[in-house]
Protein backbone atom coordinates (compact mmCIF):
# COMPACT_ATOMS: atom_id res chain seq x y z
CA UNK A 1 0.00 0.00 0.00
CA UNK A 2 1.13 3.53 -0.67
CA UNK A 3 1.00 6.32 1.90
CA UNK A 4 1.35 10.08 1.61
CA UNK A 5 1.79 12.56 4.45
CA UNK A 6 -1.15 14.83 5.23
CA UNK A 7 -0.82 18.43 6.48
CA UNK A 8 -0.08 18.21 10.20
CA UNK A 9 -1.11 20.18 13.26
CA UNK A 10 1.40 20.02 16.15
CA UNK A 11 -1.36 19.01 18.56
CA UNK A 12 -2.68 16.14 16.41
CA UNK A 13 -1.18 12.70 15.73
CA UNK A 14 0.64 12.24 12.42
CA UNK A 15 -1.77 11.27 9.66
CA UNK A 16 -1.30 9.83 6.20
CA UNK A 17 -3.55 9.07 3.29
CA UNK A 18 -3.35 5.35 2.58
CA UNK A 19 -4.05 4.17 -0.96
CA UNK A 20 -5.19 0.54 -1.21
CA UNK A 21 -6.57 -1.58 -4.05
CA UNK A 22 -10.09 -1.01 -2.60
CA UNK A 23 -9.94 2.75 -1.94
CA UNK A 24 -8.19 5.40 0.11
CA UNK A 25 -8.66 7.22 3.42
CA UNK A 26 -6.78 9.24 6.03
CA UNK A 27 -5.55 7.39 9.13
CA UNK A 28 -3.08 7.82 11.99
CA UNK A 29 0.50 6.82 11.14
CA UNK A 30 2.25 4.76 13.84
CA UNK A 31 5.53 4.20 12.01
CA UNK A 32 8.66 6.30 11.98
CA UNK A 33 7.90 9.87 10.84
CA UNK A 34 10.59 9.78 8.13
CA UNK A 35 8.93 6.65 6.64
CA UNK A 36 5.42 8.15 6.36
CA UNK A 37 5.67 8.55 2.58
CA UNK A 38 6.11 5.47 0.41
CA UNK A 39 5.03 1.88 -0.14
CA UNK A 40 4.50 -0.36 2.89
CA UNK A 41 3.00 -3.55 4.17
CA UNK A 42 0.56 -2.31 6.77
CA UNK A 43 -1.16 -3.72 9.83
CA UNK A 44 -4.42 -1.95 10.54
CA UNK A 45 -5.91 -1.39 13.99
CA UNK A 46 -9.29 0.17 14.68
CA UNK A 47 -10.05 1.34 18.20
CA UNK A 48 -13.80 0.85 18.04
CA UNK A 49 -16.11 -2.11 18.47
CA UNK A 50 -18.79 -3.29 16.05
CA UNK A 51 -22.17 -1.93 17.17
CA UNK A 52 -24.89 -3.14 14.83
CA UNK A 53 -27.21 -0.31 13.81
CA UNK A 54 -24.92 2.34 15.33
CA UNK A 55 -21.58 2.25 13.49
CA UNK A 56 -22.18 -0.95 11.49
CA UNK A 57 -24.82 -1.67 8.87
CA UNK A 58 -25.45 -4.05 6.00
CA UNK A 59 -23.51 -2.95 2.91
CA UNK A 60 -25.45 -2.05 -0.22
CA UNK A 61 -22.59 -3.45 -2.35
CA UNK A 62 -20.98 -6.87 -1.80
CA UNK A 63 -17.39 -5.86 -2.49
CA UNK A 64 -14.56 -4.54 -0.34
CA UNK A 65 -14.15 -0.80 -0.09
CA UNK A 66 -12.45 2.03 1.78
CA UNK A 67 -13.49 5.68 1.72
CA UNK A 68 -13.93 8.83 3.76
CA UNK A 69 -17.22 10.40 4.65
CA UNK A 70 -17.47 13.60 6.74
CA UNK A 71 -14.18 13.07 8.60
CA UNK A 72 -14.89 9.40 9.21
CA UNK A 73 -13.47 6.26 7.62
CA UNK A 74 -15.89 3.79 6.06
CA UNK A 75 -14.58 0.22 5.87
CA UNK A 76 -16.60 -2.21 3.74
CA UNK A 77 -16.04 -5.94 3.81
CA UNK A 78 -17.32 -9.34 4.83
CA UNK A 79 -17.60 -9.66 8.62
CA UNK A 80 -16.66 -13.08 10.01
CA UNK A 81 -17.70 -13.77 13.59
CA UNK A 82 -15.25 -15.92 15.53
CA UNK A 83 -17.32 -16.51 18.66
CA UNK A 84 -16.04 -17.70 22.04
CA UNK A 85 -14.82 -14.20 23.00
CA UNK A 86 -12.50 -13.99 19.99
CA UNK A 87 -12.55 -10.84 17.86
CA UNK A 88 -14.48 -10.77 14.62
CA UNK A 89 -12.57 -10.19 11.40
CA UNK A 90 -13.51 -7.77 8.65
CA UNK A 91 -12.22 -9.20 5.36
CA UNK A 92 -11.48 -6.17 3.21
CA UNK A 93 -9.75 -7.29 0.04
CA UNK A 94 -6.31 -8.58 0.99
CA UNK A 95 -6.53 -6.98 4.45
CA UNK A 96 -8.13 -8.47 7.53
CA UNK A 97 -9.07 -6.15 10.40
CA UNK A 98 -9.93 -7.52 13.86
CA UNK A 99 -12.94 -6.05 15.69
CA UNK A 100 -14.47 -6.69 19.07
CA UNK A 101 -18.25 -7.09 18.99
CA UNK A 102 -20.29 -4.64 21.07
CA UNK A 103 -23.61 -5.70 19.56
CA UNK A 104 -23.54 -8.45 16.93
CA UNK A 105 -24.79 -8.29 13.35
CA UNK A 106 -27.73 -10.52 12.40
CA UNK A 107 -25.60 -13.07 10.49
CA UNK A 108 -22.05 -14.32 10.14
CA UNK A 109 -20.33 -13.58 6.85
CA UNK A 110 -22.50 -10.67 5.76
CA UNK A 111 -21.18 -7.67 3.87
CA UNK A 112 -21.07 -4.64 6.15
CA UNK A 113 -19.92 -1.06 6.33
CA UNK A 114 -18.26 0.02 9.58
CA UNK A 115 -17.93 3.77 10.05
CA UNK A 116 -15.36 5.08 12.56
CA UNK A 117 -13.63 8.33 13.44
CA UNK A 118 -10.47 8.68 11.33
CA UNK A 119 -8.34 9.13 14.47
CA UNK A 120 -9.37 5.65 15.64
CA UNK A 121 -7.84 4.00 12.56
CA UNK A 122 -4.10 3.41 12.94
CA UNK A 123 -1.53 2.07 10.49
CA UNK A 124 1.60 0.17 11.55
CA UNK A 125 4.15 -0.53 8.80
CA UNK A 126 6.05 -3.83 8.87
CA UNK A 127 8.62 -5.71 6.83
CA UNK A 128 8.07 -9.17 5.37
Amino acid sequence: MRTELMPQSPSEPMTVRVHTPVGSAVAVWRGEPHEAVGRHHIEWTVDEDVHWGVNTRRAAVAEPGLREESGRVVLRGRLRLAGDGMPAVLEMGESQLPFDIGSPPPDDGIWVEITVDAHKVELYPYLL
